[in-house]
């Protein structure tokens, strides 16, 4: 079929081309020599100012318009904050083809002049499908991941366990410079040096060109861009103080790292590597309480003690690309590393005990030493090409493969106290999980023509991740860890993924829009063996699904818009939530998944509306979003002291909210930008054969303000509020992050320095902690307060050569961090 497919889109684009007028160039930025995308390109009748034809400018800034019939013409590019360009008297007979080459753009004066005063840009930028945001103007990032970048963004919120969401949901895809990933997000973009991003596009509405995994959309990173031959070399360094704060943890944090980024261009050849290492440790507590009910007696198991992060990354990067000529581009990337994250949880159980009507039968206070560890090294490579027709159709092919070793031990171990000589219990479950993953995958882009652009494309997807999972007690008579089967396993997942798409996109009078369909089969099978042989079964899932989507925009004037879209999208489930063989995360928990586990199927309907007025700028957009097949994790009781954590379906997800993003230019040194987010959320379904109802309202801020002293010298405030939320068993706490940063440019801008001050506290808030409660009525209830380190001080070095001519590509990880 793959076969077969390529000699279709082979046939439709091999067609004889015949004599025709056409207009075809590039757009580019006249200050940065930078391509401009999306630009718009209209030719319009001299008799009656009529739109004749259109384009939109693609990634590289060429655009082109063909099948013009003989007449007079004139013709008018245009791009928001670009003064537009216009060219008059253009007269065509037949068989003419005109040739504009680099069509350069300036800034209206309007931007001109505040980047002459300032030196800054407008924060956002408002596409029909996405909001771009300049990721120069988030300080409290810079020297950081993307991550520390991603969080200032008004529709992004973070918890306390440094997890991303968007509009409420974590499940959203990460792009780099357009290229789709299926990846974990919070591990992939904290891989990710903020150095080395120029903008950060959030795609609440994806088309059907892509991939319609994520309930809450796309998150495009993009890297900086040049368009002459050079050499581009970027160092950064990171620096952080001993902590200020004690929370009695055994260790001190460390926290430092460093990047390089190289990127060699000349001629034909574009040379990117780049390397990285991250050293980033959290200090913190955990504080709980928890009580079960079992018939008529109650068990109670306060505690308190460390709960801190190690974190230690190495990655290398390396990608070359060929242009032998205008109509062919290759390209081959590879990239490795090996990184791990572990968690400490040395928790005292300081009063243990249960009771019959208010009477204690027992009481007895315990140690729960607990290290959890996760690792992956990885490694994978992709080859890419395009090819450009003479007719200016594109069609683009692209494969990459995956390995990736993910693993990790965790050791739990119940001790007397304050003897800790004693041992009541020590555990040991550890994991190898090898995964291979294959994506490949072919795109069409036609010519322009009067309804549009045509696009088209088929990929196909493979994934095999096995898991060998063994559980081990030691048996305190013989002192040999013995095996426990009941919690030991062996499981392999199969997903193959075929999807094919079509999409029309244009441009008529002041309306901008899209409308595509995404046909997608997939075939899921899950193997699950326990190690005493006595469970061995399959677990079948498959459909083929179409998903829908449009959008539109359209211009009131120069400075309104309003826009709408429609998305249907999918969260698929991973190896580890469908696991049903538990794994000990500490001494009160164990946690297992669902072999039986469905995707969550989801709707998005959105309307907005954006206007500028001046240096200034106001967004909103109302938003409605559906969830089928929900996904939470839920609690049951496994015995006295211990609850069991499972994923589940557990009814349909319901929001509707409002997005708003406000920006404010008071004075030439002073800025504000400010986003918020408002929805309520209901659940509502059922498990375990009871049924839930659960809604509340739920808002989010993002915000900062900067002032600049000196054209060398800044400081930036910002702060991340995320208000109580709930879920299908009770409700997470709110959560504040302020941050302050001040920043020092030397050397004509190639040497710059941060000071941050993050997660300030000192003393007076309830700083970067967090409370996790769930509870069932006559059953359970359990309450955690994660209380993580505050008051961090971190110094950020940067030197930069030939900071314009960076074009540095990399390719990222596909299936593996999905697993992290």
């Amino acid at each position: 079929m793959k076969i077969l497919l390529i000699c279709f889109f082979q046939l439709i684009l091999c067609y004889p081309i015949f004599a025709q007028n056409s207009i075809h160039g590039t757009l580019v930025d006249a200050n940065e020599n930078t391509t401009i995308e999306y630009g718009s390109v209209g030719l319009y009748s001299s008799s009656d100012s009529s739109l004749v034809s259109g384009a939109v400018s693609e990634p590289d800034g060429r655009f082109e318009l063909s099948d013009i019939k003989p007449g007079r013409y004139y013709l008018v590019i245009q791009f928001m904050g670009y003064n537009s360009f216009t060219k008059e008297d253009l007269t065509f007979t037949r068989g003419q083809s005109l040739d504009l080459g680099m069509v350069e753009l300036t800034p209206n004066e309007q931007l001109l002049e505040m980047v002459e005063v300032s030196g800054s840009r407008f924060t956002t930028m408002h596409q029909i499908d996405r909001q771009v945001f300049e990721s120069g103007e988030f300080m409290s990032g810079q020297g950081g991941n993307a991550i520390d970048l991603i969080r200032n963004l008004p529709s992004v919120s973070i918890n306390a366990e440094g997890e991303l969401s968007v509009r409420g949901s974590t499940g959203f895809v990460i792009m780099i410079n357009g290229k789709p990933l299926q990846s974990d997000p919070s591990v992939i973009l904290g891989q990710l040096p903020a150095n080395a991003i120029k903008n950060i596009e959030v795609v609440t509405a994806p088309s059907a060109k892509y991939d319609p995994e994520g309930k809450a959309g796309i998150i495009n990173i993009t890297t900086e861009k040049g368009a002459t031959d050079g050499t581009f070399i970027q160092f950064n360094t990171r620096i952080g103080a001993p902590s200020i704060q004690d929370y009695d943890n055994k260790e001190k944090p460390q926290r430092y790292g460093a990047d390089f980024t190289l990127n060699h261009r000349k001629g034909d050849w574009d040379l990117s590597i780049g390397a990285s290492y991250l050293s980033n440790d959290i200090n913190g507590r955990r504080e709980g309480d928890v009580y079960t009910i079992r018939g008529d007696t109650t068990t109670r198991f306060p505690s308190d003690g460390e709960r801190g992060f190690d974190e230690e990354a190495y990655s290398g990067r390396f990608t070359l690309a060929y242009t032998p000529d205008a109509s062919n581009e290759f390209s081959v990337g590879f990239y490795g590393g090996i990184r791990s994250k572990d968690r400490t949880a040395d928790i005292v159980y300081y009063d243990n005990h249960a009771s019959i009507g208010g009477e204690r039968l027992y009481t007895m206070q315990y140690y729960n030493e607990n290290l959890r560890i996760r690792t992956s090294d990885f490694a994978l490579g992709s080859f890419d090409y395009a090819h450009t027709f003479a007719d200016k159709s594109r069609i683009s092919s692209s494969f990459l493969y995956e390995y990736t070793m993910l693993g990790g031990p965790t050791t739990n171990r119940n001790l007397g106290f304050p003897n800790t000589d004693f041992v009541y219990q020590d555990e040991y479950n550890t994991n190898d999980n090898p995964l291979h993953g294959i994506r490949w995958q072919v795109d069409y882009l036609s010519k322009p023509t009067k309804w549009g652009i045509l696009e088209a494309g088929y990929q196909f997807r493979n994934l095999d991740h096995q898991g060998d999972f063994v559980y081990e007690r030691k048996n305190n008579e013989t002192g040999v860890f013995e095996l426990v089967p009941e919690f030991s396993s062996n499981v392999e997942l199969t997903r193959i993924i075929h999807s094919g798409y079509g999409q029309l996109s244009g441009q008529k009078d002041n309306w901008d829009y899209s409308i595509g369909l995404r046909m997608e089969y997939m075939d899921r099978e899950l193997l699950l063996q326990d190690e005493a042989n006595t469970v061995d079964t399959t677990y079948r899932y498959d459909f083929f699904l179409p998903y829908p989507t449009a959008s539109f925009q359209y211009s009131l004037d120069e400075e309104t818009r309003v826009k709408g879209a429609y998305s249907r999208r999918v969260e698929r489930t991973t190896t580890f939530k469908m696991n049903p063989f538990p794994e000990r995360e500490h001494s009160e928990t164990l946690e297992q998944g669902d072999p039986t586990l469905l995707p969550e199927f989801i709707d998005l309907v959105e309307t907005g509306l954006v206007r500028d007025f001046g240096e200034n700028s106001l967004y909103a957009t109302a938003y409605y979003r559906h969830v089928k097949n929900l996904v939470n994790r839920v609690n049951t009781v496994y015995n006295d002291t211990i609850l069991n954590r499972i994923y589940s379906n557990v009814g349909n997800g319901r929001s509707i909210g409002m997005e708003l993003g406000l920006e404010l230019n008071p004075s030439s040194k002073w800025k504000v930008f400010a986003g918020g987010n408002l929805y309520r959320y209901r659940i509502q379904g059922s498990f375990d054969n009871r049924p839930i109802n659960n809604a509340a309202w739920v808002y989010s801020i993002n915000a900062n303000t900067s002032f600049d002293f000196s054209p060398t010298f800044s400081a930036q405030w910002s702060v991340n509020y995320l208000s109580r939320r709930i879920t299908a068993q009770g409700e997470d706490s709110d959560f504040l992050s302020p941050n302050l940063v001040l920043k020092k440019t030397f050397m004509d801008d190639r040497l710059s320095a941060s000071l941050q001050w993050l997660n300030m506290d000192m003393g007076l808030l309830d700083t970067n902690e967090q409370r996790i409660s769930t509870w069932r009525e006559d059953e359970f209830y359990t309450t955690t307060n994660y209380v993580l380190e505050v008051d961090m001080v971190l110094l950020n070095l940067s030197y930069t050569l030939n900071p314009t001519r960076n074009k540095s590509r990399f390719i990222k990880s596909e299936f593996g961090e999905q697993e992290f």
